[in-house]
C-alpha cells in the first residue's frame, strides 16, 4: 500500500520531510496549520487531503512514526526504550524464553541470527538482549526507515545498556527477504512472515492496526523457506500464530506452542558449544 504522504508540523521538520517523501514516492504534506489542534481536527485535515483510509509518515521532535489519517489517529514508532521493551529486558524469562530456545540460545551458545522479516524489531531486540547478533532486513522502505530511526535516536539518546544491545543489531538495506537470505550463510534464519489479519479487529492490537494496512501480508512467505535453509548453517525458525498452517515445504522438526503464537524450528544439525563466544 505504501504511505499516502509525509507529514511535519514544524518548519525545521519541512526538509527532512521533503526528503523522505521523494524516498517513498509520497506527497510531502504540511500541516503546520494543525499543529496545535486537537486530534479530530487533524484527523479531518487529513481525511480531506488523503482520504480517512490513507497511511501516513509523520516527521516530528521525537524523530518518525505511522499515523493512520482517519479519527481512530492511530499511531506507530519503533522505540527500543518503551517500557514494554524495558519490562521485558529487565523482568522477562531470559533464555527461558520460547523464542530464545526457538533460535537455539543456551548457556555459552549465542547464535549469529538473521531476522528475514524484521517488521517493528521487537523479536531482534528481544534476541540481542539476551546476547545474539542479530541482521535485521526489512523489505518495506517505510517500516525500515522506522526501524532506522528508531535504532538512531537510542544509540544516540539511550542508556549504556540499550547502547550496547543495540550494537548487536545491524540493520541491513532495505529490500526482498529472498534476496537477502541469497547473500551468504548465517547461524540461524529467523523468520516471521506477516499473516492474513484477524476477521475481528479487536483482536489486533490497535496500534499494529495502522502497521498491517501498511504492509499487508506476505504472499510469497512460503517462498522463505526453503532459501531460509540454504541461508541457514544450524536452524530456521519460523514464528506462526498458533492456529495458521506451517509453511509450504518440510515439515518441521518440532514445534514450541504457545499460547497465541509458536514456533516451527528445521534444524539442520546441532549448534555447537562456544558458539558466538
Amino acid at each position: 500500500m505504501g504511505v499516502a504522504a509525509v507529514v511535519f508540523f514544524r518548519a525545521e521538520d519541512k526538509e527532512a520531510g521533503r526528503r523522505l517523501a521523494a524516498r517513498f514516492g509520497a506527497d510531502c504534506l504540511d500541516a503546520s496549520a494543525v499543529a496545535t489542534a486537537k486530534a479530530r481536527e487533524q484527523s479531518a485535515f487529513f481525511a480531506r487531503a488523503v482520504g480517512a483510509e490513507a497511511v501516513l509518515m509523520v516527521v516530528d521532535a521525537e524523530g518518525l512514526h505511522l499515523r493512520s489519517a482517519g479519527p481512530d489517529a492511530l499511531t506507530v514508532r519503533v522505540d527500543f526504550a518503551a517500557a514494554a521493551l524495558r519490562y521485558r529486558r529487565l523482568h522477562g524469562g531470559g533464555r527461558d524464553e520460547a523464542i530464545a530456545k526457538a533460535v537455539g540460545l543456551r548457556s555459552g551458545v549465542f547464535p549469529e541470527v538473521l531476522d528475514a522479516t524484521a517488521g517493528l524489531g521487537g523479536d531482534a531486540f528481544v534476541l540481542a538482549g539476551l546476547g545474539c547478533r542479530v541482521r535485521l532486513h526489512e523489505r518495506s522502505p517505510e517500516v525500515h526507515a522506522l526501524l532506522e530511526d528508531g535504532l538512531r535516536r537510542r544509540r544516540e539518546g539511550g542508556d549504556e545498556e540499550l547502547r550496547r544491545i543495540l550494537d548487536r543489531m545491524a540493520l541491513a538495506p532495505a529490500g526482498d527477504a529472498g534476496l537477502a537470505l541469497e547473500g551468504g550463510q548465517t547461524d540461524v534464519v529467523y523468520l516471521d512472515p506477516m499473516f492474513p489479519q484477524r476477521r475481528t479487529r479487536a483482536q489486533v492490537r490497535k496500534e499494529m492496526q495502522v502497521f498491517h494496512r501498511l504492509v499487508g501480508e506476505d504472499p510469497d512467505a512460503d517462498a522463505l523457506l526453503p532459501a531460509a535453509l540454504r541461508a541457514a548453517r544450524y536452524r530456521v525458525a519460523v514464528k506462526r500464530p498458533r492456529i495458521a498452517p506451517a509453511l509450504a515445504g518440510p515439515a518441521p522438526s518440532h514445534v514450541l506452542e504457545g499460547k497465541r503464537n509458536r514456533f516451527d524450528i528445521y534444524a539442520k544439525r546441532r549448534l555447537p558449544d562456544g558458539l558466538g563466544r
